[in-house]
């Protein structure tokens, strides 16, 4: 089949009234969790992971994929109004975004972050359509020993993406990948580090671990944030920019879309390090540097396109190699893995309604976001005058009920507080959770592959050595880990002297 009679066939699955709806409502949801400030959509996800089990894959996917894309094309909304993130991607946008807003030109720069998104999620779709497949076709080339070696770069390269330290962050990557030993052996049948617990036989349940994780520790994070302060108001009919804004923006929507889309795809990067390199690179390209950070509408439309292009890119290995680029990647990774659906290149041959419904309810979930985001600026600017403080509670609520719901096990809801906590701590010093998820989702994924690899080689380890691609992987694992070693280094050569200057 063509690439065109297989979105024929995921437009029927995307259109089917059951689908529609789940569409809509990710659409809708994960706008208004764009909008919110301290609800992430990887947050929103681990809270609706429990209610995922009770209705087909798909539908599973196409709703949580809506709450992903959608918080992240809404998530510019208070960024430009009140200068608060709705979305950690959404920061660059305040930079100038919010000076715009002072000017009066709120609905300008509103209208512009909508356009780039809408046109850097549709080319994000392109990508997916024409890329996946070949992306799997590559895929099919790779045995364990490819496997083993390309989730050790997965997780380096988050290392060196992060924009915390890399070694906190890899240090992280593989506490998830020890958790994840936790329970039976599947290959001997004994129990490993489950201290005699009959709760762990099984394993940590991991969505105990993501909501632990990003609801409870988010929420005690956000919990003593201030209320919301004044914003402004924007008439509909200000919503439309003039031709000169048009053609000021246009190139760097352009710009932002392909340096989002490429650097959506590398594990580590997303939609975070794409915003903050587009904005770089308007910077650089600008004839008058001078005009950023006090309302040029380039430094709003480059990052907001970078943002959303690399938000859809982001599926691309997930859905392709079975490898989650980013946290919420991971997350969806592992709500089809639960329900029996193991993503990777057979995934488009054994389950082509899943992946070309999911991606064909993304051109739909995508024109929804532009109707639900312009015309309806008004009540999302309402939703903002609700303090947080009224949220929370409800949120730590219906999380534990879910935590509940997926064992019917007590000892889950308190496997997550006790995460939480660790949460909470990991965050005081600066480690971010997002590689623990990784490394959690990849370590029986890297544990299979890898005792695989030494059973065809009679225990030879020089078989990651002997293939090319294992070998070409390794290279570049090692190169990234001497990047890390050296990067480390010179930070702390600098820290040294400036601690020599102070004295």
């Amino acid at each position: 089949m063509s690439v065109f009679d297989q979105l024929a066939v995921g437009f029927q699955v995307a259109l089917t009234l059951e689908n529609f709806g789940y569409c809509l409502l990710g659409a809708a949801i994960g706008t208004m969790v764009g909008v919110l400030p301290g609800i992430s959509p990887v947050t929103t996800i681990a809270m609706l992971l429990p209610i995922t089990f009770q209705i087909p894959a798909v539908s599973a996917l196409i709703m949580l994929s809506g709450i992903y894309y959608g918080a992240h094309h809404a998530g510019s909304t208070t960024a430009i109004i009140l200068n608060m993130p709705g979305e950690p991607s959404s920061v660059v946008v305040c930079i100038d975004g919010h000076p715009m807003a002072r000017q009066g030109r709120a609905g300008v720069a509103l209208a512009i972050s909508a356009i780039g998104s809408f046109f850097a999620g549709c080319v994000g779709i392109i990508v997916i359509t024409f890329f996946s497949p070949v992306l799997a076709d590559v895929g099919l080339l790779f045995g364990a020993p490819e496997y083993t070696a390309l989730v050790a770069v997965a997780l380096m390269t988050a290392s060196v993406m992060s924009a915390g330290s890399a070694l906190s962050t890899f240090g992280m990557a593989i506490l998830g990948l020890l958790i994840g030993t936790v329970g039976t052996d599947v290959g001997t049948g004994f129990e490993r580090f489950t201290f005699d617990s009959t709760h762990l036989a099984d394993g940590v349940d991991f969505v105990a671990v993501a909501v632990g994780l990003f609801a409870f520790s988010e929420v005690a994070q956000h919990v003593k944030a201030p209320d919301l302060h004044k914003t402004f108001a924007v008439k509909f009919s200000e919503l439309f920019p003039r031709m000169k804004d048009l053609k000021q923006a246009f190139p760097a929507i352009l710009r932002g879309t392909g340096l989002g889309a490429a650097l959506g795809i590398l594990p580590g990067t997303g939609p975070l390090v794409s915003a903050f390199a587009a904005y770089a690179l308007e910077r650089q390209v600008a004839k008058d540097k001078s005009r950023f950070g006090k309302g040029a509408i380039e430094g709003v439309a480059a990052p907001e396109a970078a943002d959303n292009a690399a938000a859809m890119t982001h599926f691309i290995p997930m859905l392709g190699l079975g490898i989650p680029a980013g946290a919420a990647m991971a997350m969806l990774l592992g709500a089809l893995t639960i329900q029996g659906v193991q993503p990777g290149p057979q995934l488009m041959a054994t389950h082509p309604e899943l992946f070309w419904g999911v991606v064909c309810s993304m051109w739909i979930g995508n024109l929804m976001l532009l109707v639900l985001n312009l015309p309806m600026i008004g009540v999302w600017i309402k939703m903002l005058s609700i303090p947080y403080r009224l949220l929370y509670p409800g949120i730590i609520l219906f999380c534990c009920i879910g935590v509940y719901s997926v064992r019917n096990s007590a000892f889950d809801v308190l496997l997550a507080a006790g995460i939480g906590l660790f949460g909470i701590t990991a965050r005081q010093f600066n480690c971010s959770p997002a590689p623990l998820v990784l490394g959690l989702i990849l370590g029986p994924i890297f544990e299979e592959n890898f005792r695989r690899s030494l059973t065809l080689s009679g225990g030879d380890p020089t078989i990651f050595f002997t293939r090319p691609i294992s070998a070409a992987l390794l290279v570049l694992f090692v190169v990234f880990a001497f990047g890390v070693t050296m990067s480390g280094a010179r930070s702390r050569k600098q820290e040294i002297e400036h601690e020599a200057e102070a004295v």
